[in-house]
């Protein structure tokens, strides 16, 4: 099962890189973030024509978040169960055997800020959620857009990107440390150890050309799905594309186990 995440920012935009990406690709399952669809705008039809069902949770302009599968999605879950929040952020659905998290976290805008705060409060509210959905569902996989970077590996600068900024402050690198703490690998570090690998490049300052990215977009696994980890990456494809999003697809394979 090859089971990708993408923050398309914007799915009414990138809907063809959408379609061309899945034709290319053939993942079995992908995680979209920022689709920024009221629900009754989501290309559900479309996206079943290419052989992908949907679930969906949507807003206008902001969040939203969607799991596009060849296989039925059941038991879907919207949102953080017990946590209060209009953002749609959030959705989980199983898919064979394999239980899927798809987390569009919190950006947090600056580091002390309001919105750090609240960024903080979420990733403790996930936590919490996701250390009960292990205890149901050994065989998880949580991946998403995670706006942060998890070590020094993982940015272009580290003097830059430091804890004083948002995306790599301590807070928020410990907050996921403690998610991946439950019993959660970093699907990409179990193939890769070298940095410089990225998932995000800012749209300014020729980003992208210059590789002055960070890699945010995250497949975690569980320790019942570590052995069965075949492979994992980062697809830059996509980013080279005209008026592309500002992320590439994350993926992982997940064999026999």
């Amino acid at each position: 099962m090859k089971i990708a995440s993408w923050n398309v920012n914007s799915l009414n935009v990138r809907l063809p890189h959408l379609q061309q990406w899945l034709g290319d690709a053939a993942p079995d399952v992908v995680c979209l973030q920022e689709t920024k669809l009221e629900d009754s705008r989501f290309p559900d039809t479309a996206l079943l024509e290419q052989g992908y069902r949907s679930v969906f949770s949507g807003q206008k302009t902001y969040n939203g978040v969607a799991i596009l599968s060849r296989a039925p999605a059941n038991d879907v879950q919207v949102g953080i169960p017990g946590f209060e929040d209009e953002q749609k952020r959030v959705i989980a659905a199983t898919i064979g055997d394999v239980r899927i998290i798809n987390l569009y976290v919190v950006n947090g805008q600056d580091v002390g800020t309001d919105k750090y705060a609240y960024k903080l409060r979420w990733l403790e509210a996930v936590q919490g959620w996701v250390a009960g959905e292990l205890q149901r569902h050994p065989r998880l996989v949580v991946l998403g857009d995670f706006n942060i970077a998890p070590d020094d590996r993982d940015v272009h600068d580290p003097a830059i990107w430091n804890d004083d900024h948002i995306l790599t402050s301590t807070a928020e690198r410990d907050a996921l440390r403690r998610l991946c703490a439950l019993g959660l690998h970093d699907a990409f570090r179990l193939h890769h150890e070298d940095g410089g690998i990225f998932s995000w490049w800012d749209y300014r300052q020729a980003g992208f050309r210059r590789d002055r990215g960070l890699r945010i977009d995250l497949t975690l696994v569980s320790e019942a799905l570590r052995e069965a980890c075949t492979a994992a990456g980062i697809d830059r494809e996509p980013r080279t594309w005209e008026r592309p999003s500002d992320h590439a697809p994350a993926w992982v394979s997940l064999g026999d186990s």
